[in-house]
């Protein structure tokens, strides 16, 4: 397969959205706040298992696991029905169903049975709606947002993602000081809600699902997996992909443990670092489009990913007083390097691929990409219980530092910019 050489531009977002984005602008805000939630519950979860029922580092990363297990179950067959049905009454769906799971949490602590076992199958059930949302919303986007909007509007989607895991961890340190651990699964709910509301408020009529005859699911399926197997850009981003998620989750699911239990720092603290790592989500949201626009899509994106994941490496150094500042800046760089990379990779698959496949293709690079996930909490979990935590972040840190190699395996490293449609 070879591509055109057209450049993807991804220009600085004008300051205004025009009065036709108001249902982006919906859209936007109901994402924001559901994120906020996630953020929250993202520490309050992992909080509850090791203070409420004494979790083991392994459990905790169990738990990890069972969030983004549903993409190895049902990613792929997500990707193929979203391209049948259509996206937001699915959307509205899923985040009534994250309603009812989340409140059960607090309502079976409350009730004196809550276990293991209930968290576990809650977080699972939790990454399967997550899972028909993101499939559906990946396709849902560029319906609301014009082409040369696109880009703009996926900053900001970033951006108030990254903006939530600033804003999640502090808050969900405040609300355990006042409500007690669990008090964030209900805020996490509440901000379902508020995106259920602002994804019904939506005027824009989606357009009818194109219907396709005499095909299977599975036909589907390979459809979608054998676009990303055979194009020399997507086949390149999922390997990053799936190597960074297996060591960054790893590093995830022990994170919170080693600052409890090796450092033995509160609960609030905690958060507050936590808040403290997640500002170079935005920072990185704001500069992607001033990036990709100065040095080219390809070449903006090699850049912030060299530059700074193998800041990874300062992680394992932390120590209480002043080596928590080497914690907070290798994970602000991390965080501002991947959420640069998110932007131009996810406005690049939106723009390049035929929109009748966009929903496979997108679960099919996120099974790949996400799939290495519930391994790399697992792994975490376990190497931690085998040779301890500081020696597992040494040795997730250098896979994570290592991963950005991957990219120079294809066409990446010669191009300024991505193309935008392939050619067949």
């Amino acid at each position: 397969m070879t591509t055109t050489s057209t450049p993807a531009s991804l220009a600085p977002a004008p300051p205004h959205l025009p009065h036709a984005a108001r249902d982006f602008r919906l859209f936007w805000f109901g994402e924001t706040a559901s994120r906020i939630g996630s953020g929250i519950s993202g520490v309050a979860v992992p909080l509850a298992a090791v203070t409420v029922l004494d979790a083991s580092a392994f459990q905790v990363g169990v738990l990890t696991a069972m969030t983004w297990l549903p993409w190895l179950l049902v990613g792929l067959p997500a990707g193929a029905w979203v391209d049948r049905m259509p996206r937001r009454p699915l959307m509205a769906g899923c985040n009534l169903l994250s309603v009812l799971l989340l409140v059960s949490v607090p309502a079976g602590s409350w009730l004196g049975v809550l276990s293991f076992t209930q968290l576990a199958v809650t977080a699972l059930l939790l990454g399967t709606a997550g899972v028909f949302f993101q499939a559906a919303y990946q396709v849902y986007l560029p319906s609301l947002l014009p082409a040369d909007r696109l880009a703009a509007g996926n900053a900001r989607m970033q951006g108030s993602e990254a903006f939530a895991q600033v804003a999640g961890p502090g808050l969900a340190g405040a609300i355990t000081q006042a409500l007690g651990v669990l008090g964030g699964l209900l805020a996490d709910a509440a901000t379902f809600v508020v995106s259920t509301v602002c994804l019904l408020s939506i005027r824009s009529k989606e357009a009818p699902v194109e219907r396709r005859e005499n095909t299977t699911l599975g036909r589907d399926i390979r459809e979608g997996l054998r676009f990303v197997a055979h194009d020399p850009y997507l086949r390149v981003f999922a390997l990053f992909g799936a190597l960074f998620n297996l060591a960054f989750i790893a590093y995830q699911a022990v994170l919170v443990v080693f600052l409890i239990r090796e450092l033995r720092l509160p609960t609030g603290l905690v958060g507050l670092l936590l808040m403290g790592i997640s500002v170079g989500g935005v920072i990185g949201a704001t500069l992607a489009t001033r990036i990709a626009a100065r040095l080219g899509t390809a070449r903006g994106l090699l850049t912030a990913l060299f530059a700074t994941v193998p800041a990874a490496l300062v992680i394992p150094l932390a120590a209480p007083g002043p080596r928590l500042s080497l914690l907070v800046a290798g994970g602000l760089l991390i965080g501002l390097g991947t959420v640069v990379s998110n932007v131009i990779r996810g406005s690049f698959r939106q723009l390049y691929t035929p929109r009748p496949l966009l929903g496979r293709v997108s679960t099919g690079m996120m099974f790949l990409n996400f799939g290495t996930i519930p391994l790399g909490g697992l792994l975490g979990g376990t190497l931690a219980e085998t040779i301890g935590l500081r020696p597992t972040l040494w040795l997730v840190a250098a896979v994570m530092a290592a991963s950005p190699l991957t990219l120079l395996i294809g066409p990446l490293k010669s191009r300024r910019d991505l193309p935008t449609a392939p050619v067949r």
